[in-house]
C-alpha cells in the first residue's frame, strides 16, 4: 500500500485562496487563466501555484491554462466544500451572532443549525431562520439529534473546555474555538484556534519589519 502523502497546512490555506480568486475571476466572465494571474492575484509565485495544485492531480494544459469554473469544482471536491456542514455555535455574544449572521458561511454550505449559551437573558432570544438560543445544558443532546458537525465556541476562556467536552461527548469531531484558551482534545477530534492577539502580534511585526526596511 503506498504511504499517503502528506499536504502541508500553508497549501490548503492557498487552496482556499485560489478558489476564492477563481469566484472573482468567474463573475468578471473569465474562461480560462493562467498560473501567473492566479499567482498574481495571490501575491505568490506562480511556481507555488503549480505546486500546490500538483499535489492532487493535472489540472491545467500547459501553455493555456486553468479551466475557472472546472478548477473551482475540483478545489472544492478536495477541500470538502461541495456538501453542506451543519454548525453549531455556543456563546452567543457579539461574536457568536456575528458568525451566525456572516452571509458567506451559509453561502459556502456552513449551516448553523443552534446555537446554545447559558445566560438566562440570551436564553430563547429568537434568531434568524426561525432558530432560538437554546440553554448549553441541550448542547450534548442537540447536537446527536441535528448532526452537528462543527463545533463554534465563542465563549469567554473559562467556560470554552467545558464546552468543547459537551461537544465532543456529542460526538462531535471537530471544533472552532475563538476563545482566548488552548481546548484539549483527543486525537480523534480535530481543533482549530483563532487567537487574535497572536494574528496581531504577527501583524505588528510585519509592519515594523516593513518600516524598518
Amino acid at each position: 500500500m503506498s504511504k499517503v502523502q502528506k499536504i502541508p497546512k500553508a497549501t490548503i490555506t492557498r487552496l482556499s485562496m485560489y478558489y476564492r480568486q477563481l469566484e472573482l475571476l468567474e463573475f468578471d466572465g473569465y474562461r480560462m487563466v493562467s498560473s501567473e494571474k492566479l499567482a498574481w492575484l495571490c501575491q505568490i509565485n506562480p511556481a507555488q501555484v503549480r505546486k500546490d495544485l500538483g499535489y492532487f492531480g493535472e489540472f491545467g494544459v500547459r501553455g493555456v491554462g486553468y479551466d475557472v469554473i472546472d478548477l473551482q469544482a475540483q478545489i472544492k471536491k478536495i477541500l470538502s466544500v461541495n456538501r453542506d456542514w451543519n454548525l453549531g455555535i455556543a456563546g452567543m455574544g457579539n461574536m457568536g451572532c456575528a458568525i451566525l449572521l456572516h452571509r458567506n458561511l451559509a453561502l459556502r454550505g456552513f449551516k448553523c443549525v443552534a446555537a446554545f449559551d447559558n445566560a438566562m437573558d440570551r436564553i430563547g432570544m429568537p434568531l434568524p431562520g426561525g432558530m432560538k438560543v437554546q440553554d448549553i445544558k441541550e448542547l450534548k443532546t442537540t447536537v446527536r439529534d441535528l448532526n452537528i458537525e462543527i463545533g463554534v465556541i465563542t465563549t469567554p476562556a473559562s467556560a470554552a473546555q467545558g464546552v468543547a467536552n459537551l461537544f465532543m461527548e456529542g460526538h462531535v469531531n471537530a471544533i472552532l474555538n475563538f476563545a482566548p484558551t488552548r481546548i484539549d482534545s483527543p486525537n480523534c477530534c480535530l481543533v482549530e484556534n483563532i487567537d487574535f492577539t497572536v494574528i496581531m502580534d504577527i501583524l505588528t511585526y510585519k509592519l515594523h519589519q516593513k518600516m524598518a526596511a
